[in-house]
């Protein structure tokens, strides 16, 4: 089994989304002790934003780096990101990686009947902090949006360990990591 996980928020120690993120793989670990880990911090080894040139294929770096993006995504079994809510969507950083993996022929393609997934068969565990409430309102663009990304890269089983309202007090946000950390999913720790 292999798990790749992201992190995404620029708030380093501090970031509560890093902390949820580190609690799921710690508890996949725990049940899958020969199991592998790739980790990226999106952040402190950032990619660059999606241009002409990449595109292009331009720099044999980028492309090179861009492919190694792609294999660490292609082998996970489980993806774990941490994706704190920036001005009511992803950072750019996470999107910078989603630019990177949602690519024609290999993730998905197009058919007459219209787009189809080609990267299923995994699961994803979305660790999202924010500092309002916004769970099932109009300002919450980031559950919707990742949703949408992976279903059409073909994968369905996506879930989601929430913790919100982190601004409003210390307490507030205690009890909030509390409930989230309590909420970790299990069903993907079954043995190998």
């Amino acid at each position: 089994m292999n798990l790749l996980h992201l992190d995404s928020s620029a708030l380093g120690a501090n970031s509560a989304s890093r902390e949820l993120t580190s609690a799921i793989v710690a508890a996949w670990q725990a049940v899958h002790p020969r199991g592998t880990v790739a980790y990226r911090d999106l952040v402190a080894d950032p990619l660059p934003h999606l241009d002409g040139a990449a595109l292009a294929k331009a720099d044999p770096a980028a492309v090179a780096e861009a492919e190694r993006v792609m294999q660490q995504f292609l082998a996970a079994d489980l993806i774990v990101v941490g994706a704190p809510m920036y001005n009511f969507s992803v950072p750019s950083q996470l999107k910078a990686w989603i630019d990177r993996v949602a690519v024609a022929g290999r993730t998905f393609r197009y058919t007459a009947e219209g787009p189809q997934g080609l990267a299923g068969g995994k699961k994803v565990i979305v660790a999202s902090t924010r500092g309002g409430m916004h769970s099932g309102t109009v300002s919450d663009f980031v559950e919707p949006y990742l949703r949408q990304v992976f279903g059409f890269l073909g994968i369905t089983d996506v879930e989601f360990v929430t913790a919100e309202g982190l601004a409003y007090s210390a307490e507030h946000r205690a009890k909030a990591m509390e409930a989230a950390l309590a909420s970790i999913p299990v069903e993907y720790a079954e043995a190998a």
